[in-house]
């Protein structure tokens, strides 16, 4: 006996047990910024001079770099599950929505790669 409608077998969708793990990404990786948000506002409460040497010192540190990766990454993937979900509710030309859909994708992936790139470039000592 399967779970699917005869209506979502026609159109190739599932039971929707991928909005269930959407979901739950999206709850895990809002969990997982608040220990790394106040973390990052904590450093940079407690760091006091906000210069370039200081920020890069304060950035060279290994689990500081590490966390600041860990940040990004977790930010970007947060915010492109929240774009998907509001591109997949508020736009309804199927082409135009995977249109949008890809785009966000390739913007995301390339936020993280620059975030990630900016962050060790830094962390390494790369002028």
């Amino acid at each position: 006996m399967s779970l699917i409608t005869p209506l979502n077998r026609v159109l190739g969708l599932g039971t929707g047990a991928g909005a269930t793990k959407h979901w739950w990404a999206q709850r895990l990786t809002a969990v997982a910024l608040v220990p790394l948000g106040l973390w990052f506002a904590a450093s940079l409460a407690e760091l006091g001079d906000y210069s370039f040497a200081a920020v890069s010192a304060w950035m060279q540190g290994p689990i500081t770099g590490s966390l600041l990766v860990a940040t990004t990454l977790v930010i970007v993937y947060h915010s492109w599950l929240g774009v998907q979900v509001v591109v997949e509710d508020y736009i309804h030309g199927t082409a135009f929505k995977v249109s949008v859909l890809v785009l966000s994708t390739f913007a995301h992936a390339l936020g993280a790669i620059a975030g990630v790139f900016a962050i060790l470039k830094v962390a390494f000592g790369a002028p």
